[in-house]
């Protein structure tokens, strides 16, 4: 048996892991150079990097593709595994269903990336904040953060004491990607909510129309609000770290609720603690680059601001031109997304006409993700994402030839 663990490139020797024996741990050992020159031979290869090429704004033959929930309710086998994990907490808790179900749009579609099957809420549950799932309500916390103490008693969770089951989620993802060879079919990209995506539910004690009792509490108070954010953003950070040591390849920070902010709050509120969290994160593990991404849903206004804070690609929602947003940011950040989600509701060959639409408008220019500008409704048909995959790398091939418009 050889080893499937790159080894280390300082000349010292290298800790190496073995594969698993049939209910066993792997054993780390010592090797000489002629071992470790052995196992770099058999280390393992991505068969596709089209995703971490252009998320680095590196050439690629074509448009790369992956979407938000791109494991969920759309597709019928994420269904039928939920019901065996018997709830969603169920379901993201157990590593082997996490990875069954990160897999399972793998299968239908060729995708250029898997995303880590979790929820951004991790970090307030593992807070100790009592997070649960009601149905048909969304995520309600049994104990929300309203007053002094409330915030005081908060501390940034033991990441493997209370989160292991998202790193060993990422162990498993990792090796589900990876033939007998060490063939990695994609790269694996973990996540976290933002320090303020996740005060909002924090302090709200889940979702709002308004958000009313956390933007008071930042306007009347924000001491508390800014001990709440420095808590999460060393939380963030430490969890993100943690998936990139267990295996995950790029990493992205989703703030979804920065756009309900004001101008000057966003900054703040939002923008800064994201800036704390990149400048903690790990960049290159096992001597790979590892890319980050922000995503602001609502946020373009704030674009060249997202893209100053050390990102190496942002997230844009539906709202923003991103032949524009590629000219704003004059090639410092690789730009991901943009459709409406809502467009795969449309017949097959309008979802087409659009994706064409987002290609053209980006151009033939390196450093673009393709992706839906927010997550995919449960409601879309799963062949209408087969049209749309489909055209992406068909179009964005022919514009790379200069046969697309």
């Amino acid at each position: 048996m050889w080893p499937v663990r790159t080894p280390d490139h300082n000349g010292r020797p290298a800790s190496v892991i073995w594969p698993r024996a049939p209910g066993g741990a792997p054993r780390p050992v010592e090797c000489s150079f002629a071992f470790r020159f052995v196992a770099l031979i058999v280390a393992q290869t991505l068969l596709n990097d089209t995703f971490l090429r252009a998320l680095l704004r590196e050439p690629t033959d074509y448009t790369p593709i992956w979407l938000m929930r791109q494991a969920g309710r759309y597709l019928p086998e994420y269904n039928a595994t939920r019901a065996r994990a018997g709830s969603f907490l169920g379901l993201a808790k157990q590593p082997d269903y996490a990875t069954e179900v990160t897999l399972q749009p793998l299968e239908r579609f060729p995708l250029d990336a898997a995303i880590l099957f979790s929820d951004i809420l991790t970090i307030p549950d593992a807070m100790g904040l009592g997070l649960d799932f009601a149905a048909g309500e969304g995520p309600k916390f049994a104990h929300p953060v309203r007053t002094e103490a409330d915030v005081a008693k908060l501390a940034v969770p033991d990441i493997g004491a209370t989160l292991g089951y998202v790193t060993d989620a990422v162990r498993e993802i990792r090796r589900a990607l990876t033939d007998g060879e060490g063939r990695q079919r994609v790269p694996l990209i973990g996540f976290s909510g933002s320090p303020w995506t996740l005060a909002c539910y924090m302090v709200e004690g889940g979702g709002s129309d308004d958000f009313r009792t956390v933007k008071s509490m930042a306007y009347a108070r924000p001491d508390l609000m800014h001990r709440i954010l420095d808590v999460n953003a060393q939380a963030v950070a430490a969890y993100l770290n943690a998936q990139i040591e267990a295996g995950a390849q790029a990493v992205m920070i989703f703030d979804t609720w920065g756009g309900a902010l004001a101008d000057g709050a966003y900054q703040r509120f939002s923008l800064d603690y994201v800036r704390r969290v990149l400048a903690q994160l790990k960049r290159e593990h096992d001597g790979a680059r590892v890319p980050a991404i922000a995503f602001t849903k609502g946020g373009g206004l704030w674009l060249e601001e997202l893209a100053a804070t050390g990102v190496d690609a942002v997230g844009l929602d539906w709202t923003v031109n991103l032949g524009r947003a590629r000219e704003r940011v004059a090639g410092r950040v690789a730009l991901q997304g943009n459709l409406d989600p809502t467009i795969l509701f449309a017949p097959p060959e309008a979802i087409r006409a659009e994706a064409r639409a987002v290609l053209d408008s980006y151009g033939n220019h390196p450093g673009h993700v393709f992706n839906l500008g927010h997550g995919i409704s449960q409601f879309t048909p799963p062949e209408h994402v087969a049209e749309l995959v489909d055209e992406v790398h068909r179009h964005s091939r022919a514009i790379r030839s200069g046969a697309g418009s």
